[in-house]
């Protein structure tokens, strides 16, 4: 078999998390009833005029800073014409030969290694409606709330090979666009979402293979699968000598294929020209460098200073770094008590844990991060151990509380009396002769057991290390 070499390029389109709409006043919030959020501008009615949002514009441009885009002063709002029953107007406003930003990069890392991902444009245009399918009513229905919603489309150019590096680029992306708080990144609400170009070619060709354009993949995990499935795809159609044919293609995720929808358009197919409605977008260069100079920490240098400032493993940073909330939750947690491998330690298990329960983002959780620390201190200093620290914090998850309060309360205070675990010990050792009498024997493991008898006596209130150090040396 020939050795291919994948080459993937994505489209990715980000919902800007603006008030309103790109070209009207209408609103820009999800999930409100159908056909609720639309006016004659949003809807395409005759005689209406588009007028520009500045919020757009400017969330825009803070994303094109954000990863190194050169940004245009002028650039031109195209229409792409097209029919489909979303799209009421008869065409997307966007933009086309001339964006308005253009030739930034992404820098990723997979298996320990860095690449450099370019990315050719950052365009912006308006959204289409949604269309909805009804099996049980054999109909179909339009929902045009979304129709006008703004988006910015990012175009990378076609370096990566292999889906790994895709789904490490558009976990870039997307922790990019969280930390600049201009896109809520929800891929299964389709506020994120991104088409990929997939083709191969032999090792060692420069020309590029003949595409297919893979669609409806709603998460990172099925970014993944789908490209994986169709580098194999076409890999097998060489390989019995047939060609590829450039194509849109959906991604079935229930089946883990992808499946051809329809022949894929050249651009010309979509007869741009510019938008007789709207002038040419002039943005100052004083306005575009106060922008950058409002850009907060974005997630590749905060990882960087994690590691250096709080001497933590990279791998640990980047977990703490994936989302801005979570960081900053973090920060402050170690602005309280000062131990940060500890409070990251906390953070990346039973905060995790209790996330990916409920919502999986932080706002889920009620407790402070000053008292999330003093939880960590409580631990430390040795006032309770693990296993009452855990059960804490998963009451307290959700309303919040002060832990130190909540142990006086509950009475859960460690005991590290060595006189009382020795009574406690003596009276599990004296309830199990037979266990005994095997440790002795040379049945080590039976250590566990006594030590969870010894922690049930004492209701799970026994310093773990005491206990242990106390049925050492009575076991022999």
């Amino acid at each position: 078999m020939a050795d291919y070499e994948a080459v993937i390029g994505l489209e990715v389109h980000a919902q800007l998390k603006t008030k309103t709409k790109l070209f009207c006043s209408c609103s820009n919030e999800f999930g409100q009833e159908p056909n609720t959020n639309i006016c004659p501008v949003c809807t395409g009615q005759p005689g209406s005029l588009p007028v520009l949002n500045r919020t757009a514009v400017e969330y825009a441009v803070k994303m094109a800073l954000a990863i190194d885009c050169s940004v245009n002063e002028r650039s031109i709002f195209a229409r792409k014409n097209y029919f489909y029953p979303d799209l009421p107007m008869g065409y997307q406003i966007s933009q086309f030969d001339l964006p308005f930003s253009e030739h930034g990069s992404v820098e990723i890392e997979v298996g320990g290694e860095k690449k450099t991902i370019g990315v050719t444009r950052i365009h912006m245009e308006n959204d289409a409606g949604k269309n909805i399918h009804s099996h049980t009513e054999n109909a179909s229905f339009v929902d045009l709330n979304r129709a006008g919603t703004p988006l910015i489309e990012i175009v990378s150019d076609p370096d990566m090979r292999s889906p790994e590096e895709a789904v490490a680029y558009l976990k870039s992306l997307h922790s990019i666009l969280l930390y600049l708080g201009i896109c809520d990144g929800n891929m299964e609400e389709g506020s994120f979402r991104c088409d990929a170009n997939v083709s191969i070619r032999p090792r060692g060709q420069k020309e590029f293979g003949t595409r297919a354009e893979l669609k409806n993949m709603n998460s990172f995990r099925n970014v993944q699968r789908a490209i994986a499935y169709e580098i194999e795809r076409q890999e097998d159609l060489l390989e019995d000598g047939e060609e590829v044919i450039q194509e849109t293609r959906l991604f079935d995720a229930d089946r883990g294929v992808t499946a051809s929808m329809r022949g894929k358009e050249e651009a010309h197919d979509y007869r741009y020209f510019p938008d007789p409605d709207l002038l040419p977008l002039i943005l100052e260069r004083d306005w575009i460098e106060k922008l950058r100079s409002e850009l907060p920490e974005l997630p590749a240098a905060r990882l960087v200073r994690f590691e250096e400032q709080y001497s933590l493993p990279q791998a640990d940073a980047e977990v703490l770094t994936a989302d801005r909330e979570l960081a900053d939750y973090y920060e402050a947690a170690v602005e309280a008590y000062a131990e940060p491998r500890k409070v990251a330690n906390w953070v990346q298990t039973e905060m995790l844990r209790m996330l990916n329960e409920t919502t999986g983002h932080i706002s889920a959780c009620g407790m402070s991060a000053a008292h999330f620390a003093a939880l960590v201190r409580l631990v430390d200093e040795g006032t309770i151990n693990q296993k009452v620290a855990k059960k804490i914090f998963t009451e307290l998850f959700k309303d919040g509380g002060d832990p130190e309060a909540y142990v006086k309360e509950k009475g859960l205070v460690q005991i590290s009396d060595t006189g009382a675990l020795e009574t406690a010990v003596d009276d599990v050792l004296a309830a199990n002769p037979s266990e005994v009498e095997a440790y002795r024997g040379g049945k080590k493991k039976l250590m566990g057991f006594f030590v969870g008898q010894v922690m049930r006596q004492t209701r799970g209130q026994g310093n773990p290390k005491l206990v242990n150090q106390i049925l050492s040396k009575k076991l022999g």
